[in-house]
């Protein structure tokens, strides 16, 4: 019995899909399965398992990364980023739940809405069957999951868990390397229970979820924890010829951020307090419907959606004489809510979709205040205005059908998303990088096209496209300010660091190719391979100008992904994947180059009994210097090492 939900609409076969396999999802991390598809990737290189959680927001297509993210991630159609930063804590969706994970490019107007400005990552959960997954690895490394459902009578019950630990490692090397630098070390867990029933006119599923990491950041101490949970009650019903389908969705969820901070001496042999965003509570709510007809030709559906949030940032600052001298809250509320029709229309080799969409958005309640804790002296009370507007999009796109299982397709779109509640209020801090936000952020908003021509076989797959967007009013962070210097609200910016202001800066131009391919020889082997490349430079206006003709920070141009999978015995299977991408840069500036780089990753698995398989994994085989960091006196920081591993899967 699967999930309460709606299946996507014909439509989407016009739109640029890539569905990641369950095999290749039940191998590593969910955000690491993800990054198979090229253009998908977190702010930074490093992956969840050493990603400071307001770096792993996911971005599609490398127009330019965010710590927020530019795209939706969905489980069932409830929304998964946080609601407070916007990012995904991706160690509350173990591998050993997801089913199906489809990766929509392209802002998602219509059915999605608002986030989905590059794109949606669509999961649907486990509908049937079970998994386990227990191992033990380098790096002090341990993880056990696992999922199974039980059906009884009319109703399915689905559980699940997962806990995980590293020691981890340090991310400098070398002789860079020194007493300030640490283990970026994590601890996880995550724990989901859903009841779906049968009520005759349609299938209702109740869920929840909890979710802990704690992390070290590579820093003497600089820490990160967060935790939250989820609830969510779905109707739906699927549509057919001779009845309407519909579902109705409501969903509330709950995280909260601490966060410690740290400066570091210029020859890094310690590191001193900076601050300690002990708490950031925060809350979203968000409901949702739709009703879909589906005709032999025509299948059109109507829907509205609204989301709130709720949340703040409550950190000590300004550590002098061994203690932080200063407390300081921020935080606000945004909402957004939208309507949205979109039809499909087939006939002969064609389909023709069309859709539009009016979202109204609003940023309230904001507020910043500083206080100085000796003397209880109130030294900022800042009350921004609250803002609102309303956005229209829509998108519209067309597949025709050549032949012999090949398919052309165009689409045109725009997508809008809001700022987050951490860039509108929340400051932070990196080593000695300095970062303001800003309560005054308008929406971003994207516009493009995109073409492309498919085809399948027997045994082989293929697709390729090209594509242009536009991304208006980007926020993105503008370097202000360089260190040692006192700068207005921000304070000290020590030496070698840097002060950057969160802006609307300007528009990036990105103009890109995409192409996968994916071949079977039998039930011995098989080989897929994919590349992108996107070219996405900035016009910073009159508010950046500094930043015209850059590349966005963290936007590589190339990344081209392969893999392969051997079976030379029945019992036996030997599959690798590799990643590969371009430069990049760390800052705005673009002074700050990251060198391009290679990861392979290899598995060798042994079935040793129906439903159970040993296996042992290496993640970076090459043991490649992958980087993903630079300060501003040149000190890089790289991700894992070469980490070996050894386990027992089962499934039924």
């Amino acid at each position: 019995m699967t999930a309460a939900r709606l299946r996507a609409g014909a439509g989407e076969a016009a739109f640029s899909v890539v569905r990641v396999a369950p095999e290749d999802t039940s191998q590593i991390r969910l955000d690491e399965a993800l990054k198979q598809v090229p253009g998908v990737s977190l702010f930074r290189r490093t992956s969840s398992l050493a990603a400071n959680p307001t770096t792993q927001g996911l971005t599609l297509r490398a127009i330019a990364p965010s710590g927020a993210g530019r795209a939706l991630v969905t489980l069932d159609g409830v929304p998964q980023n946080d609601p407070f930063g916007g990012w995904v804590i991706w160690s509350q969706l173990p591998p050993e739940t997801i089913e199906a994970a489809a990766v929509v490019r392209g802002a998602g107007a219509g059915p999605y809405g608002a986030g989905a400005l590059t794109g949606v990552v669509a999961l649907d959960e486990r509908s049937q069957g079970g998994a386990a997954d227990l191992h033990l690895g380098e790096l002090g490394g341990a993880r056990a999951a696992g999922a199974a459902g039980l059906r009884t009578g009319a109703a399915h019950v689905f559980v699940a868990a997962a806990g995980e630990k590293s020691r981890g490692f340090v991310p400098v090397r070398g002789a860079e390397r020194g007493a300030a630098d640490t283990k970026a070390d994590l601890e996880a867990g995550a724990a989901t229970g859903r009841l779906t029933a049968d009520l005759g006119p349609a299938l209702m599923s109740l869920r929840v979820n909890a979710y802990h990491e704690a992390r070290g950041a590579g820093l003497a101490g600089a820490r990160s924890r967060a935790r939250g949970g989820s609830a969510s009650a779905t109707l739906a019903r699927a549509p057919s010829p001779s009845q309407l389908g519909w579902r109705l969705q409501g969903w509330v969820r709950e995280s909260d951020l601490a966060n410690t901070s740290v400066a570091v001496a210029s020859d890094r042999s310690r590191t001193t307090p900076a601050n300690d965003q002990f708490e950031t509570p925060a809350a979203a709510h968000g409901l949702n419907a739709a009703l879909r007809r589906q005709g032999d030709n025509l299948e059109w559906e109507i829907g509205f959606d609204a989301r709130s949030a709720e949340g703040e940032v409550r950190e000590l600052f300004r550590f002098q004489n061994n203690g932080f001298t200063r407390l300081r809250r921020a935080g606000g509320r945004t909402a957004v809510a939208g309507a949205y029709g979109e039809a499909t229309w087939t006939g002969g080799p064609w389909l023709v979709t069309a859709g539009v969409r009016a979202d109204a958005w609003s940023a309230t309640e904001g507020l910043r205040t500083e206080i100085d804790r000796t003397s209880g002296a109130v030294l900022l009370d800042a009350r921004p205005a609250d803002r609102e507007g309303v956005v229209p999009t829509g998108r519209l796109g067309a597949r025709l059908g050549l032949g012999r299982g090949v398919f052309g397709r165009a689409a045109a779109y725009a997508g809008f998303r809001p700022a987050t509640l951490n860039e509108l209020h929340r400051p932070f801090r990196v080593g000695n990088d300095l970062t303001e936000a800003n309560p005054g952020l308008e929406p971003e908003r994207l516009y493009g096209v995109e073409a492309g021509v498919q085809g399948s076989g027997a045994a082989f797959r293929w697709s390729g496209g090209v594509f242009f967007n536009q991304l208006e009013e980007a926020i993105a962070n503008v370097t202000v300010g360089f260190g040692p210097g006192t700068f207005p609200r921000a304070g000290f910016v020590p030496a070698g660091g840097v002060l950057r202001e969160r802006r609307n800066a300007g528009a990036v131009q990105a103009v890109g190719l995409e192409a996968e391919a994916e071949r079977e020889f039998g039930e011995l082997f098989s080989l897929r391979a994919a590349l992108s490349a996107t070219d996405a430079r900035l016009d910073g206006g009159s508010l950046a100008p500094q930043l015209t003709g850059k590349r966005p920070a963290q936007a590589p141009i190339w990344t081209i992904t392969g893999g392969g999978a051997w079976r030379p015995a029945p019992n036996w299977t030997a599959r690798a994947d590799l990643r590969w991408e371009s430069a990049r840069f760390e800052d705005d500036l673009n002074s700050r180059r990251l060198g391009a780089a290679l990861q392979v990753d290899a598995r060798v698995e042994l079935a040793v009994r129906r439903g159970a398989s040993a296996y042992i994994g290496a993640e970076n085989l090459l043991d490649a210097e992958v980087e993903t960091g630079e300060t501003g006196t040149g000190v890089e920081q790289f991700s894992a090492p070469r980490v070996l591993r050894v386990g027992l899967r089962l499934s039924y």
